[in-house]
């Protein structure tokens, strides 16, 4: 019972203590990105339920705004810190533990039982608080959708009761984004079809390190080639479309959003391999930083203003998911090592430590929020650099 302890569970999530054999880098990307999110979301909803609709064109040609238009590359963070957990929370329990005692096994029997362990406590994990928010957008989309003034801006309330099964299985990301329940759980879907590719290339990788790599590198390697074929057959252009203009083909897809967890998941080993412990020269440290920075920012900022062809647009789109999981890679590696200085105190700040212990839920509670904010108003909304300023901070406060 006293799982369900709103005083324990509050001093849990506020202790401002990480374990020693934690990467504490972790926590302050973690809060970084779903602050992001919850930006990117907000406007979006923003501007469906505005009565000047011609500001969002004015504002996407604002250099500063392009934080948003690239508002996506926050899910590739969390896909990175996944891949990233996942390797080196594996590799360091097969270090301390036999898994053949602890599955009372040896050879494929053991591994299988591994298999079925870690994908079970997952879903164990996620599904509980996942389907009962399920539960909540469908009833509340559903009065919405009789008492508001405004449509629903998904089907939530038809979907849900047809689909959910596909979200209980997660695999909701395979089927059309028009029958899918509660849209912004595909990422919960793609997050799970990592992890059990993953939980397959980390039980291989004990016996067979070497081979689990070569299909890292394989299905690495596919996924660019996969994403810019379908960039380059839909002519898409990333700085002159909508972000989410190809939902349905590249945004929600997983063969699309595959690199940045392999990326995450490299590096996890590292970490364990070196024991957080490896020794740069100061050039070496003064070149990643320089890279790493320059990658993430030009991902965010490079294309502002700039003309790309067909090609070269195919081209970025593949790559660019990984391209920001390796920026973001050395961040982690040089802050993990003692190589980070202000940049390790920042996103080590034990301040943060209570919202990264909080960005599941807040993921799955951030949009009934906005839609609720928005849902009740008796007219559009005016868009405008205040409401902005003030929708973002009541959702944040509601979060």
């Amino acid at each position: 019972m006293m799982a369900f302890s709103a005083r324990k569970n509050l001093l849990t999530i506020c202790d401002k203590t990480v374990g020693d054999d934690t990467i504490p880098t972790i926590h302050g990307l973690r809060s970084i990105s779903m602050g992001w999110v919850i930006l990117g979301h907000t406007c979006i909803v923003s501007f469906k339920y505005s009565d000047n609709m011609s500001y969002r064109l004015l504002m996407e040609k604002e250099f500063l705004f392009q934080a948003i238009n690239n508002g996506p590359y926050s899910v590739d963070t969390f896909f990175f810190i996944s891949g990233l957990l996942v390797s080196f929370l594996y590799f360091r329990t097969t270090a301390k533990h036999d898994i053949n005692k602890l599955t009372k096994s040896t050879g494929l029997t053991s591994n299988f039982l591994e298999f079925v362990g870690m994908i079970v406590y997952r879903f164990c994990r996620l599904t509980t608080p996942y389907f009962f928010i399920l539960g909540v957008v469908q009833v509340a989309m559903k009065w919405f959708n009789s008492n508001s003034l405004f449509e629903p801006p998904s089907t939530d309330h038809i979907n849900c009761p047809k689909y959910w099964w596909r979200n209980l299985l997660y695999i909701n990301t395979l089927f059309p984004v028009k029958d899918m329940c509660m849209l912004w759980s595909w990422y919960l879907a793609d997050d799970t079809q990592f992890y059990i590719l993953g939980a397959v290339l980390l039980i291989m990788a004990v016996k067979h390190f070497w081979t689990s790599f070569g299909l890292l590198i394989t299905f690495l390697i596919s996924s660019w080639a996969t994403t810019a074929y379908i960039a380059y057959t839909n002519m898409h252009i990333p700085n002159e479309d909508d972000p989410l203009a190809l939902f349905d083909k590249i945004y929600d897809k997983p063969w699309t959003r595959l690199g940045p967890y392999l990326v995450g998941m490299a590096v996890g080993w590292i970490l364990f391999k070196t024991d957080c412990k490896i020794h740069m020269k100061k050039v070496t440290v003064v070149l990643g930083w320089l890279i790493s920075i320059s990658v993430l920012a030009f991902l965010v900022f490079g294309l502002y203003g700039s003309k790309i062809g067909r090609v070269s647009g195919a081209a970025y789109s593949s790559m660019s998911h990984t391209a920001w999981a390796l920026g973001l890679a050395w961040i982690v590696i040089a802050c993990s090592t003692g190589y980070g200085g202000y940049v390790t105190k920042l996103l080590s700040w034990s301040l943060l430590y209570p919202f990264s212990r909080v960005t599941y839920c807040a993921y799955l509670v951030h949009p009934i929020v906005i839609r609720f904010t928005a849902m009740r108003l008796d007219s559009p909304v005016h868009l405008g650099f205040d409401m902005v300023v003030s929708n973002i901070s009541f959702i944040n406060s509601k979060n």
